[in-house]
């Protein structure tokens, strides 16, 4: 149970980081990037990647 509680949470912050990545690319298209590794890492982890 609390190996789903801990993936939902990594699934909640690549969501967070999707849509800052998407604002970003439609906004300040040269800093997109930023929200890069945020984006790929919280989206391994819940894979369960890392």
């Amino acid at each position: 149970m609390e190996a789903q509680q801990s993936r939902s949470k990594y699934w909640a912050l690549f969501f967070f980081w999707l849509a800052v990545l998407i604002t970003l690319l439609i906004v300040y298209r040269q800093f997109f990037w930023l929200a890069l590794p945020g984006t790929v890492t919280y989206f391994a982890k819940a894979l369960d990647l890392l």
